[in-house]
């Protein structure tokens, strides 16, 4: 496995399982944030408003307190190794007992904001395993039922300005609508974002499977490779002595030299699959990473390549201005393959075009042909080794799974698109390299 492949899957790694609840504590401290600066509001307005007393010192306190856990565990968490389940379980006990510290300090149970403990159990519910949801439903159970106790042992009780029962009870019912809001406000938000989150790690540590599953597949085609034509090479070259011994025993036959010349055709097909897969196959063992102009890649592609009259290439940028890093070999055999399929596909005297754009830092090689496209259920298993519609002769299905195998080696990518009836684009992604001095060697 390259060093780029096992970077990524060792980013993977770094992933899971301690990413996931790193994740979750990083979105609760910033729901406490927003907690705090509620809490902050409330205070300040509420009497305000309302016209009421409350023991604002004591709640300052109380909010600073908060503010202090949270910005120690926030620091704390950014230097840990591993953040473990119990740490958010133990955030989500300090949280239960917060809210009730701060409701004995406004009313005790007769204060509609004790909805806020449906918070915490949702949360609960949604990032813990089933037994820390049921401990912490018990706790947020207990920390209301404790406010019957001390709200009549020493809690404060609001005064409230001088109004009838009818009014009281629409103020209280407007209290619990406003809890009721910002309840479900902070449990649909933190919970799409810590599931969004959650999903974006799962799909990097599927992408970096399945890149590690290509590089395996590469490798082993690649030991595949070196054992066929090791010992393949032997009875072919004997194969092949033997055949020009009986074309000339055999000259006055022409359906016996008719015979062996196709024995000779497809003894030549076999020694070029066996170098095709030994040239392709070897993850450019040796060759050197460096910097390839973008004329020198376009160049080196279009070198010897059948129909390349028929190519027209197209920039809107000064292609020696640009450049991408890699092994030089490699890179032009990837853009060569793409360009065969190109033109295998296209009518005879149809064009195909190879067009550059440099983007935000990247370099896309894109390939269109003029053919009658791809239906989506081929397109679907386009780049898989040793899947090809071509008829037996033109390639072994290998072409595109190395592109795409290189690309990603290089940090880019291999997109194919299609519109049946109207033809296919190939898009190579490669990074740009720094730009280079026009003329340097490539």
């Amino acid at each position: 496995m390259t060093s780029e492949a096992a970077g990524a899957a060792e980013r993977a790694r770094s992933h899971a399982p301690a990413d996931p609840h790193r994740i979750k504590l990083y979105w609760l401290l910033k729901l406490h944030w927003g907690a705090i600066v509620g809490q902050i509001a409330a205070v300040l307005v509420l009497p305000q408003w309302l016209g009421i007393s409350l023991p604002v010192g004591r709640m300052f306190l109380l909010i600073f307190a908060q503010a202090a856990t949270i910005t120690t565990l926030d620091a704390w968490s950014r230097q840990a190794p591993r953040v473990r389940e119990e740490t958010i379980a133990a955030l989500m006990v300090f949280d239960a007992a917060a809210v009730t510290g701060m409701l004995l300090l406004a009313g005790g149970y007769a204060n509609p904001f004790s909805m806020l403990y449906v918070v915490n159990v949702a949360l609960a519910a949604v990032m813990l395993r089933p037994r820390w949801a049921w401990i912490l439903g018990g706790i947020s159970l207990f920390s209301f039922g404790s406010l019957f106790f001390f709200g009549g042992a020493g809690g404060h009780h609001i005064a409230l300005p001088d109004v009838d029962h009818e009014q009281l009870l629409v103020l209280h019912m407007r209290g619990m609508w406003v809890a009721l809001a910002l309840s479900a406000g902070f449990i649909v938000y933190i919970v799409q974002r810590v599931t969004r989150e959650l999903q974006e790690r799962e799909a990097e540590l599927a992408a970096a499977r399945s890149l590690g599953a290509r590089r395996e597949k590469i490798t082993s085609l690649a030991t595949l490779a070196a054992g066929a034509a090791h010992e393949l090479s032997t009875p072919l070259s004997v194969i092949a002595v033997v055949t020009r011994e009986l074309q000339r025993s055999l000259a006055s036959s022409p359906e016996a030299q008719d015979d062996l010349a196709l024995i000779k055709q497809q003894l030549a097909r076999c020694q070029d699959i066996l170098q095709h897969m030994a040239a392709h196959a070897g993850e450019n063992a040796g060759e050197p990473f460096v910097p390839v102009q973008l004329s020198a890649w376009a160049e080196a592609a279009l070198d010897g390549l059948p129909g390349r009259a028929r190519v027209t290439v197209l920039s809107d940028v000064d292609l020696s201005a640009h450049s991408v890093r890699g092994p030089a070999k490699a890179l032009a055999r990837a853009l060569r393959s793409l360009l065969k399929n190109a033109l295998q596909a296209s009518p005879e005297d149809a064009q195909v075009e190879l067009a550059f754009q440099v983007i935000r830092g990247e370099v896309r090689a894109e390939v269109l042909d003029r053919g009658s496209g791809i239906p989506p259920e081929i397109l679907a298993r386009i780049g898989e080794p040793f899947f090809t519609t071509k008829v037996p002769g033109e390639g072994m299905g290998l072409g595109l799974f190395l592109t795409r195998a290189l690309a990603e080696q290089l940090g880019g990518g291999l997109d194919v698109e299609s519109d049946p009836g109207k033809g296919t684009t190939a898009r190579l992604r490669l990074p740009a390299a720094l730009a280079i001095t026009t003329g340097a060697a490539a």
